[in-house]
């Protein structure tokens, strides 16, 4: 991963978990509390591609996981949101993006659906049933419902800063520079190439050697020609 990706990826997956916890937690709304975390990990993984999303959701359940208060034992949050990203980023386009609203949409969903239920499941298997007092429908539910509603304010401006980070402004000014460098070049120097420039003749069969300004044309013999036309231009006058 690339140094711009880790860095917009930590303060994304930051500032979702302060939020999360600090003001979308403390609504107390019935069922499951909406995940805000889940959508930046979706939206980064939907423009990174799956093995980006794996790592960022990996790490940004991890951060999950040890965000107090956490009623859960560590990793199993970090588990779920790496599938959910590597799967979210399988979603991708090859060598383009997503021109629609529909697909981050049904992505949205079946994070929403995917991640209650592989919650739930890690949980059960690994005998931490802390937080399954809801029922799971209700849980699915509004879980949904809570996503589907934070995901048009969300969702695409995190897709739009992480398109923004992968685009490189020096590339293209450098691959300006350089293509108005060649064309200065050749501008300035455009007489080596010209027939009053200096050219250098082949050899001949008996072996002779180059000669430079040899042509008609050349810069000497241009030269030369004027300074004959002021002459005679003067003698006139006079």
């Amino acid at each position: 991963m690339r140094i711009n990706r880790i860095l917009l990826s930590t303060v994304l997956v930051a500032v979702a978990l302060v939020v999360q916890v600090g003001v979308l937690a403390r609504l107390h709304l019935p069922g499951a509390v909406p995940d805000l975390v889940l959508l930046v990990v979706l939206g980064l993984a939907m423009v990174y591609g799956h093995v980006a999303g794996a790592f960022i959701g990996f790490g940004a359940g991890l951060l999950a996981d040890l965000a107090p208060p956490s009623d859960h034992a560590i990793g199993r949050y970090a588990l779920v949101l790496c599938v959910i990203g590597y799967v979210a980023g399988l979603t991708k386009p090859d060598k383009s993006q997503h021109r629609s609203a529909s697909m981050p949409l049904i992505v949205v969903v079946c994070a929403a659906i995917g991640s209650t239920l592989l919650y739930a499941g890690v949980g059960s298997l690994a005998g931490d049933n802390a937080g399954n007092t809801v029922g799971i429908p209700l849980l699915l539910f509004t879980a949904t419902v809570y996503d589907l509603v934070l995901a048009p304010f969300s969702v695409p401006l995190v897709m739009a800063l992480a398109r923004r980070s992968e685009k490189d402004p020096l590339a293209g000014e450098s691959s300006g520079g350089t293509q108005s460098g060649m064309v200065t070049g050749e501008a300035a120097y455009g007489w080596l190439s010209t027939g009053s420039g200096l050219r250098m003749s082949r050899p001949g069969r008996g072996g002779r050697t180059p000669r430079i300004g040899s042509q008609r044309g050349g810069l000497l013999g241009g030269k030369s020609k004027s300074l004959k036309a002021v002459r005679i231009k003067g003698g006139k006058r006079l």
